[in-house]
C-alpha cells in the first residue's frame, strides 16, 4: 500500500492488532515507528509498505524476546532494531565469507585509486529470503578491430538474456555517438571479474559503458565510487532493483578497508524513491563520510568519475579540447589510422 499519512495511521492499528493477536507487549512510538520503516524496507520502496503479516508478526515476537531478556514493559525502538539485526546475523552467513574474501585481498576490489578502465559495479546475491549487494569488478579493454564489443560472461553461456541487451544497448549507443561520421576501427572486451556464477539484469550496463569509454579515451577512474544502473541508447540512466543493498554492499567493503570521506554510490535519480539504506550508512551520509550521488545520464556519471567533463559538440562539429569525447574521437582516428596502415583494405564490420 502507499506510505502516506493515512495510511500509517492505519498501519499502526495493524501493528496494535497483531502484537495482541501474538500476545507480545505492547509496543511504543518509537517501536511503531521502526515497524513502519521496517515494512518500508520489506516493500523495497520509501513511499510503500508490505502487508504481509507474518513479516511484521515474526520481529514483533522477536523484539518481544529481547524485551523479556531486559525486563522492560514495553517493546521500543531499540528492542526492534535489536530483532531485525539478529534475524539479519542469522541469514548473513554467505555475506560475511565474501567481505572477508575482499577484506583479505583474495576477491580484489579497489576502494582508493584510480584505473583505466575499470571500475565497481555492483551486484545483488539472493538466497532464499535473504538478499545482499557486493561489489565487483568491471574490467574493459580495447583494441584494434572491427566495431564489436565482445561481452565474455556470453562467450562462455555465463550470461542470462537481460545481461546481454544491456551490453548491445551500450553498444548502441557508442555507435550512434561516434559512428556518425568514420568507422570505429576498434573492438573492445568486457568482463566482470572474479565472477563464476550466471550473470542476468541490466542494472551493470552504466557500470560498463563507464569502464569502456574510460579504455577508449584512457582516463583513469576513481575506484572508491562504485556505479548502478541500466542506459538506453541514448545514455540515459535508468532505474534498477535492490538499491538499498546494493549500495549497503559497498558501503560494508568501504567501511572495512576504512572511510575517507571521499567514497560513495551512484544510482539512478529515479531510485531516489527507493532509497531505505540502514542506520549506519544513513549516519555515515549525514556526517559526510560517504555519499549518494544521483545521475540522469552517463555524462553525469563520468564527470563524477573522473572530475573530467565528456564535453558537447559545437557548430564547429567539434568537442572542447581536454574532455573525454575529444580524448575518444582522437583515439577513435589513431586506430582507424593503425587499421589502415595494417594493409587492410576492408571496412570495419558491424558486429
Amino acid at each position: 500500500i502507499s506510505r502516506t499519512t493515512e495510511s500509517c495511521k492505519l498501519y499502526s492499528q495493524l501493528i496494535g492488532q497483531i502484537q495482541t493477536d501474538v500476545e507480545a507487549r505492547p509496543l511504543d512510538r518509537t517501536a511503531v515507528a521502526r515497524v513502519i520503516e521496517f515494512a518500508a524496507r520489506q516493500a523495497e520502496d520509501g513511499e510503500k509498505l508490505t502487508l504481509h503479516r507474518d513479516s511484521i508478526s515474526a520481529i514483533i515476537l522477536e523484539a518481544n524476546y529481547w524485551a523479556e531478556q531486559q525486563n522492560l514493559a514495553v517493546i521500543n525502538r531499540e528492542t526492534i532494531q535489536q530483532a531485525i539485526e539478529a534475524k539479519q546475523f542469522r541469514t548473513d552467513y554467505l555475506k560475511e565469507c565474501i567481505t572477508d574474501s575482499i577484506h583479505r585481498g583474495i576477491n580484489q576490489i579497489d576502494t582508493d585509486g584510480e584505473k583505466v578502465g575499470q571500475i565497481n559495479g555492483l551486484s545483488i546475491i539472493s538466497v532464499d529470503e535473504n538478499m545482499f549487494g557486493r561489489p565487483c569488478r568491471i574490467t574493459a579493454a580495447v583494441h584494434l578491430g572491427q566495431s564489436h564489443v565482445v561481452n565474455i560472461e556470453r562467450e562462455v553461456d555465463m550470461s542470462g538474456p537481460s545481461h546481454s541487451k544491456g551490453v548491445m544497448i551500450l553498444t548502441a549507443y557508442l555507435r550512434e555517438q561516434y559512428e556518425q561520421k568514420q568507422p570505429l576501427s576498434f573492438s573492445a572486451t568486457l568482463t566482470f571479474e572474479q565472477s563464476y556464477g550466471m550473470i542476468d539484469g541490466d542494472s551493470a550496463s552504466a557500470a560498463e559503458l563507464c569502464a569502456l569509454l574510460s579504455a577508449i579515451a584512457q582516463v583513469p577512474i576513481k575506484q572508491n565510487i562504485a556505479v548502478t544502473g541500466a542506459i538506453d541508447q541514448h545514455g540515459n540512466i535508468e532505474a534498477i532493483g535492490g538499491v538499498n543493498e546494493k549500495i549497503e554492499g559497498f558501503f560494508d567493503i568501504c567501511n572495512l578497508k576504512g572511510l575517507t570521506g571521499e567514497q560513495g554510490v551512484i544510482i539512478p535519480r529515479t531510485n531516489l524513491a527507493h532509497l531505505m539504506v540502514n542506520e549506519s550508512v544513513r549516519n555515515s551520509v549525514q556526517n559526510g563520510n560517504f555519499h549518494i550521488w544521483v545521475a540522469d545520464h552517463v555524462d553525469q556519471v563520468m564527470n563524477l568519475l573522473t572530475e573530467v567533463a565528456m564535453g558537447k559538440i559545437n557548430t564547429k562539429n567539434q568537442y572542447p579540447a581536454n574532455s573525454i569525447n575529444a580524448a575518444i574521437i582522437t583515439r577513435i582516428k589513431q586506430m582507424n589510422k593503425a587499421l589502415n596502415n595494417s594493409g587492410s583494405s576492408k571496412p570495419p564490420k558491424r558486429g
